[in-house]
């Protein structure tokens, strides 16, 4: 454990930090997966839904830090690429 004041507060921000971090990326999944589940089903409008409110959740991880944006870039056309295929 820290024993410097400000070793201390960075541990605590540390920690604040990893679950707020946490609590986005699982909110991006959630709607990744309900753009999957869409596709998987077949249902194109759906699916089109779906990517709709799933890009700007995914582009605001990146604006947040936790996603690179090439990384949700690639996300978000390898998702569109999937729904244009039904």
């Amino acid at each position: 454990m820290a024993n410097i004041n400000s070793a201390k507060k960075r541990a605590r921000q540390s920690v604040v930090r990893n679950e707020r971090n946490h609590s986005r990326v699982s909110r991006i999944r959630r709607f990744v997966r309900k753009v999957e589940e869409a596709i998987t089903v077949g249902d194109k409008s759906v699916a089109q839904q779906a990517l709709q409110t799933a890009q700007p959740e995914i582009m605001k991880g990146v604006s947040k830090g936790v996603l690179h944006l090439n990384t949700a870039s690639r996300k978000v056309s390898r998702l569109a690429a999937r729904v244009n295929a039904l």
